[in-house]
């Protein structure tokens, strides 16, 4: 099925833009080398760093998004939010900026992303598909820890590196362009919509949860090929789940469980990210080892193409070995075969979150399969210690990591062991199995709503809490002041101590611009204008003009087109029409001479009353009396 016309303009249009943008250097240091990818958002670029002497991704936001200062404001504050993360399982962002594009840097990782992998008609075992939900499920509780929620859990955005290592890429973009209205290219579901929670349908305040609940659905699709719940239209498919549970099918076996629970309608009844990934743990013992996964490259210098219907996908078992099916993809590396053993040896012991430390775990070297042995060492003292050792001490001495007991505690940090059994000094065979207790930190603490207050008594009442305050995002209200707390992110829910809380702090009331159009208009229509807009006109000044008619407005100060503050006074200048003067003394002029001065001075010359031939003895309005420009005024002469 060939893309919908909207998706090619689109993709026409950004190579139009790409090749325009090659060899380009932004920032004063990252020269564009080639075009990775594009999006209805965005175009990546593989570049350089010349400062650094690296290769970088830069992804450049479309031109329609320069301009916008809203989008630029949440965009600043969104990178700036993303660089802070730093876990193994996040895309590193390095730099971002606004040269002319907006542009944001992050590492670069060749292996693609599982959008590219699945289109290319790989589908995953569940032991795969158990490897990609437990690294993303780690680098999402990373985040929801930090308060920062995704929000665009899919496909595109999960990225490997050459050692098959997840990064979730995009945190905070996905809040950036939807306060932009950014959307996919029209006739498309492709993104955000195909995984959406529905929360999102339902416009709801989003939590860790939601990013749960996509990630469910990307699982499904890793095993069968279809995302569940998708319709043939982006209102089919939101209202399909607004209140029913992910039908998870059978094939997903072991997992299936896991993913029903991930895949509740109401959040409340989901696991967050954290216990998600324990429950994927639970069954990993049921499941064989996994194969390596069938990477397929990010091709430098073509574009994304627009995902293809699946449905022609050819099923895999979880025996048969994934094989390179993408087109003009790198070739995809020969996978070990399973070794024939017992049943016993053919399951695959985890532990909770450490198994990610393991450098073998993300190239596939896979975990360690041990043979009966007799050589034995000696236990190191391990506890305090970061989980990832105790990986390395199992990897060093062929020793079995069993099933983990986690526990949470507030005096020992996440991923650190609280014990070990056999303990300290004890030998070990190779090959025996080493239980232990790890930390999974301390117990979450509810976010407390905060509305109304200022962020000095924000700060303090999170301490008592043992919360602390985030970066403040800055809106416009119309019913909060200024400075004061217009919400909480997430307020109601549950955070791990030491989590940033992001607060909304009103800006104040928009400002308004007095508009244009009120000059020469009636002083009422003006005065209703102002008071419409929330302004306060002060008592009109009235001025003479020579113009403007009576009673209509001369100016405004401040002057129209002018931005202001709501509540801001306006004066308003009124026309009293023309400034009279005085007629002037005609008095022994001749008739003649008389009209002269009388058109000299503004006046109309009225009727001559008396003797045409004779002097001047008079006028009607008299002399010195006051009139406006334009006034009759007869002349009087003597009768004889």
């Amino acid at each position: 099925m060939p893309p919908p016309p909207t998706a090619r303009r689109v993709v026409c249009e950004a190579v139009a833009t790409s090749n325009e943008l090659i060899g380009r250097v932004l920032g004063g240091r990252y020269r564009l080398r080639a075009l990775v990818g594009t999006g209805a958002s965005a175009q990546v670029f593989l570049a350089d760093d010349t400062t650094l002497r690296r290769q970088v991704a830069v992804k450049v936001l479309h031109a329609s998004l320069a301009h916008d200062e809203t989008f630029l404001r949440r965009f600043r504050q969104e990178a700036q939010a993303a660089a802070a993360l730093n876990n193994p399982n996040v895309l590193s962002v390095f730099d971002w900026g606004h040269d002319e594009l907006p542009y944001i840097v992050t590492e670069y990782l060749a292996g693609g992303s599982l959008r590219s992998m699945l289109d290319a008609g790989h589908r995953l075992s569940l032991s795969q598909t158990l490897l990609v939900g437990l690294e993303a499920a780690r680098g999402l509780e990373y985040a929801h820890r930090r308060g920062l929620v995704h929000r665009d859990v899919k496909p595109a955005n999960l990225l490997f590196d050459e050692d098959r290592r997840l990064r979730i890429a995009d945190f905070g973009l996905a809040r950036a362009l939807a306060e932009a209205g950014v959307t996919e290219p029209a006739g498309s579901i492709v993104g955000t919509v195909r995984y959406a929670s529905p929360e999102q349908a339902k416009g709801e305040t989003l939590s860790g949860k939601t990013d749960v609940y996509s990630l469910a659905l990307v699982l499904a699709e890793c095993v069968t090929g279809e995302v569940p719940f998708a319709a043939d239209t982006t209102l089919g498919t939101l209202l399909a789940r607004v209140d029913q549970p992910v039908p998870v099918p059978a094939a997903l076996g072991p997992l299936r469980t896991a993913l029903e629970r991930a895949g509740q309608p109401d959040p409340n009844d989901r696991p967050d990210a954290e216990e998600f990934a324990i429950a994927l743990m639970s069954v990993a013992e049921d499941l064989r080892r996994p194969e390596l996964l069938p990477i397929v490259g990010a091709l430098v210098g073509a574009e994304d193409k627009v995902r293809q219907d699946l449905t022609m996908v050819r099923p895999l078992s979880d025996e048969e070995v994934p094989a390179g099916m993408a087109l003009d993809a790198p070739p995809i590396d020969e996978v070990v075969p399973n070794i024939s053993v017992d049943d016993d040896r053919r399951r695959w012991p985890w532990v909770l979150l450490g198994f990610l430390l393991l450098a073998g775990a993300a190239t596939g070297g896979a975990f360690a399969y041990v043979a009966s042995r007799t050589v034995s060492h000696v236990m190191p003292e391990l506890v305090g210690r970061d989980l990832a050792e105790l990986q390395q001490v199992a990897l060093d001495n062929d020793w079995i990591l069993g099933s983990p007991n986690a526990l949470r505690s507030d005096q020992i940090k996440a991923g650190q062991i609280i014990s070990v059994t056999p303990p300290a000094g004890t030998k070990l065979a190779e090959g025996q199995t080493v239980e232990y207790t790890v930390s999974i930190g301390p117990e979450p603490v509810p976010i407390p709503k905060l509305d109304g207050a200022t962020l000095a008594e924000a700060s303090t009442e999170l301490a008592k809490v043992r919360l602390r305050l985030g970066e403040p995002v800055y809106d416009f209200s119309e019913t909060v002041g200024a400075g004061k707390i217009i919400r909480v992110e997430d307020a109601g829910t549950k955070a791990p101590p030491d989590t940033a809380v992001i607060v909304r702090v009103s800006d104040g009331p928009t400002p308004r611009t007095i508009p244009n159009g009120l000059l020469d208009q009636p002083v009422a229509v003006v005065l209703a204008k102002l008071t419409e807009l929330k302004l306060v006109p002060a008592a009109p000044v009235e001025e003479f003009n020579e113009t403007i008619v009576k009673g209509n407005v001369i100016r405004l100060d401040p002057a129209t087109g002018t931005q202001v503050p709501r509540d801001s006074a306006v004066t308003v200048f009124v026309s009293k029409g023309p400034e009279p003067k005085p007629i002037p003394n005609l008095f022994g002029f001749t008739v003649l001479q008389a009209a002269a001065k009388l058109r000299e001075a503004g006046f109309d010359v009225g009727d001559t009353k008396g003797a045409a031939d004779r002097q001047v003895q008079a006028t009607d309005p008299p002399v010195g009396a006051l009139r406006v420009p334009g006034t009759k005024v007869d002349i009087i002469t003597s009768t004889r």
